[in-house]
Order: structure tokens, then sequence, then C-alpha cells
């Protein structure tokens, strides 16, 4: 007798997590500086930041959870995030869902048209957290996709929570780190942990703006010393969610982890180090000879592109800087 098939179903989650605050979601993807001057307008303001962006009982979330029992370590999880309002069913999916013993789930209403930090990205977390209470999950196995517009949510999320998503699959839509498209850099010892995380780049063959965004993406992250990178290229494929044959392939990349030099780590992450150190010397120059002007454009250009890297030298040149 052939194994029950297991479906999608529509829930509605009741847990919140302090990983989803606004504040939490703002000190791990905002600059430092960015996050500290909206933490002085808030104050002089008066006004209150909403701890929690999303109202959980009016959303609705696709899980599915395959028919067999969890595996000895507890299943695999992938949150996914659709570029559309209406969520990932992953009916063509499931048999490759099962065969990796990994429960899907996705946000509904986490389009494109809404906000990444207080919608997209807080209903990411809010599905990990439901699904972690509700089903054994492997941590190890914890990661965090997209297709086109979702997939530069995922990368996001992957950045700024590394502790929670151990690998992430991005699908036809990705950005560069550091800056650039507004994709910050955490805090020190977050990307540390994201040094760490198994990226998996897949886009159609014939989906060449987005083949070369992945490469330009690419680049960045090898440029900041992120390594645990697998490329796959969809056959057949334009701008299309993937099929089943290639989802497959895509997982497996997914668990095949890549290891990773420790010496080359530390050569590069010394690299960085001394290029940043560089640039906040050039900033003590500026006030030394009296130019604040010019130390401030130099100093939000670290900001921008070093992020949670330039943490504290940057906000203490910043009280010097002061009026």
């Amino acid at each position: 007798m052939a194994a029950p098939r297991a479906q999608t179903r529509d829930v509605v989650f009741t847990g919140y997590s302090p990983l989803s605050r606004t504040a939490e979601i703002g000190r791990r993807t905002l600059t430092p500086l960015t996050y500290r001057l909206g933490k002085i307008a808030l104050a002089a303001s008066g006004n209150v930041l909403r701890e929690q962006q999303i109202d959980l009982p009016n959303e609705k979330f696709a899980l599915y959870v395959p028919a067999t029992p969890p595996p000895k370590d507890g299943f695999g999880l992938l949150v996914f995030v659709s570029p559309v309002p209406e969520p990932v069913r992953p009916v063509l999916w499931r048999e490759a869902l099962d065969r990796h013993d990994l429960i899907l789930v996705s946000p509904a209403n986490a389009g494109n048209d809404t906000s990444v930090l207080d919608r997209r990205l807080p209903l990411a977390l809010l599905a990990y957290e439901n699904v972690r209470a509700l089903h054994p999950l492997d941590p190890k196995r914890v990661y965090v996709g997209g297709f086109s517009g979702g997939s530069r949510v995922a990368e996001v999320a992957a950045l700024a929570y590394p502790d929670v998503f151990r690998g992430a699959l991005l699908e036809a839509g990705s950005d560069p780190i550091g800056g650039e498209a507004g994709i910050y850099l955490p805090p020190a010892e977050l990307f540390r942990q994201f040094q760490a995380t198994r990226l998996v780049y897949v886009t159609g063959e014939k989906d060449q703006v987005n083949l070369l965004d992945d490469q330009a993406s690419r680049t960045s992250m090898k440029d900041n010393c992120v390594f645990d990178i697998e490329v796959l290229v969809a056959r057949r494929l334009g701008h299309d969610l993937l099929d089943p044959a290639n989802l497959g392939r895509a997982l497996d990349a997914l668990d095949k982890r890549s290891p990773i030099d420790p010496a080359e780590l530390e050569r590069c992450n010394a690299r960085v180090r001394r290029e940043l150190d560089a640039r906040l010397a050039e900033v003590e120059a500026a006030i030394a000879r009296g130019d604040r002007d010019g130390a401030l454009g130099l100093l939000r250009a670290i900001d921008g592109r070093y992020g949670g890297l330039a943490a504290p030298a940057i906000l203490d040149l910043a009280v010097r800087l002061r009026p």
C-alpha cells in the first residue's frame, strides 16, 4: 500500500518571536549610523516603536509537512518567500521535499509590493518560529529561499539572521552585499556566522538579467570573504519557478556543504579589516585638520560599505563630529 501523500494547508500562526521585533530587525539590517539616528529621532519625537509589525491573527501561511515521521535529527525547513501575494504551494515539489525530509512554509501577502523590513522579513521569521514550535527541526537544515523578488528578501534574511538560517536558496534574484542595492552587512558577530552559511544560486538559463545579477552578487560575497557558494543553471527555464527536477538539484546542493579553508578565510578577513582601518584613519585625519564636512562624507561612505563591521569605531567617530 502506497504511503499517504501530504497536502499543503493554509494555516494561521499565533506565536511571536524576539527575533521579529522591529528594533531587532533594525539592529541587524540597518547600518550603525542609520540605526542610531533612527533611535535618536524616535526619542526626540516622543513616539514609541511598535514592537511587532505583524498582526498574526490576520495572516495566513501555506504549510507543507511530509507525511512521514520526522527523522532522528528532525525535519529540515525551507521558508520560501513569494514575489506575488499568493504564497508558494508546492504541488509539484512534494516528491523533492519528501525526499529531503523538508517542511516548506510560505507567507501570504508578502509580495514585491510590500515592505521588506516591515512585512516580508518579519513574516519569514515568524514562519520559522511557529513551525519550530509545532515540529521537531534540525537546526543545521533550516533554510530560507525565494523566487525573483522573494529571493532578494531571502538574501537579506540569510545575511541578517545567520543564527537562524544556515542556508539560502536564491532563485532568479540576488543583490550585491556591502551597501550596493541597500543590503548592508550586519554586526560583526553575525557576519562571521554568515560566512559559514551555505548559498545556492539557481537561475534559468534564459534569464539573462538575473544571471548577470547573480554574478555581481557572488563577486560581492567573495570580496567579503563568503565562500560556501554553489551555482546551478536551470536548463530550459527562463524567469520561472523551479520545476521539480531543478528543485531537487537545488535542495541536494543546499544539503551539501563545501569545507572552508580556515587559513584562506583568516587572510581574507584580515584584508577587509586593513581596508576598513585605513578608511577609518582617513576620517581621523580629516577631523585632525578640521575638515568636518569631509570627515562626515567619509564616515557615511564607510557606514554604507562596511555596515555593522565598522561598529563601534564608526559610532565613536560620529559622536566626535556632533555640532
